[in-house]
């Protein structure tokens, strides 16, 4: 190698770091993406909590009769079949319009059975329900595995002003059973439930106000210490590349609230500390799942795949706590 071919090779090695560190060279998106906790599934939109059922791992999400998926690292998820193979009666007696596509479900076990809440509603109208369903497993192979129709646990109307969908179920310290939803309208609701049924312990019952915003859905409540804290979706969905969704959160000491952010703007009137935002082709976070296991809790929700035209998608990654008590990240990567 002559003395020219040396100091070009010289000059490239010296030369390309440099180059880089200055046009601030973006990072691969596959590994930015994994690195957000995108997980091996197919589409998965408006996922449950995580829950656990033997061995196997499961969540649910959108879809007609409602998707069920399971894995055994929470890594590699499957499809498992359908809650519904026949879409309950009183479905088009709620909701006219709905053809058997049922939103955004979330589960709990209670001592010997799985409770599932589930929405039933058409884009953009309140005329909504929310349904449950029960199963004294999950493991399909089970001989007593089934899904029984407990029908419905709260409606909305056109006249009313609030939507009752994308439920998310909770315990209180008590061990008092809760059901937060909403979407837009006035805002995010939440319910007792009663332990025995799993369904409203009144029709009348109180009706409490969690938090409000212009845009607001896909309420999540999470009991961490002495607080419970609020997690929130601000923005719309369903658009793909241009959806806008992220994830916010507040807490209170109790659970009907009130809930305020880190600035201490009640939920009520516009508060909500960022938790979760876009983050290259990590697009429109939404539908908090919290699911602790051997010290860690695990937080899932969906988003769309910049690298897939939008697709929907699982994530799943590690949460952890901050000294003054709020949901981090670790590692959070710059926008």
């Amino acid at each position: 190698m002559n003395r020219l071919s040396i100091f070009l090779v010289l000059a490239t090695a010296l030369w390309l770091p440099l180059a880089s560190a200055q046009t601030g060279s973006q990072p691969d998106p596959a590994a930015l993406l994994a690195q957000l906790g995108k997980r091996d599934a197919g589409r998965v939109h408006d996922p449950s909590t995580i829950v656990k059922c033997k061995d196997d791992y499961w969540l649910f999400s959108t879809g007609v009769g409602i998707n069920s998926w399971r894995s055994k690292d929470m890594q590699t998820w499957q499809a498992g079949p359908r809650v519904f193979t026949n879409i309950p009666a009183w479905r088009t007696n709620a909701v006219p319009g709905n053809r058997g596509h049922l939103w955004a479900p979330d589960v709990i076990q209670l001592t010997n059975r799985y409770l599932l809440y589930y929405s039933v509603s058409t884009f953009g109208k309140n005329t909504s329900a929310i349904g449950l369903a029960t199963t004294p497993t999950l493991d399909p192979d089970d001989p007593n595995f089934a899904w029984t129709d407990e029908g419905v646990v709260v409606r909305s109307y056109a006249t009313n002003n609030f939507n009752a969908i994308d439920p998310a179920v909770t315990q209180d310290t008590d061990g008092k059973l809760w059901l937060s939803f909403g979407s837009f309208w006035s805002g995010l609701k939440l319910i007792q439930l009663d332990s025995a049924t799993g369904k409203r312990i009144a029709p009348d019952s109180t009706v409490y106000s969690l938090a409000h915003q212009e845009a607001i859905e896909a309420p999540f409540i999470h009991r961490h210490g002495a607080h419970y804290y609020s997690f929130i979706n601000w923005g719309v969905c369903c658009r793909g590349t241009n959806s806008t969704y992220n994830i916010r959160v507040g807490r209170g000491v109790n659970i009907t609230g009130p809930y305020f952010d880190k600035a201490g703007v009640d939920l009520l009137h516009g508060g909500g500390t960022l938790v979760l935002d876009s983050t290259g082709p990590f697009i429109g976070p939404g539908h908090t799942g919290i699911f602790s296991e051997g010290g860690t809790s695990w937080f899932s929700c969906h988003f769309y795949d910049g690298t897939r035209r939008g697709a929907h998608t699982l994530a799943i990654r590690p949460m952890r706590w901050s000294t003054d008590g709020w949901p981090e990240f670790d590692p959070r990567p710059q926008k």
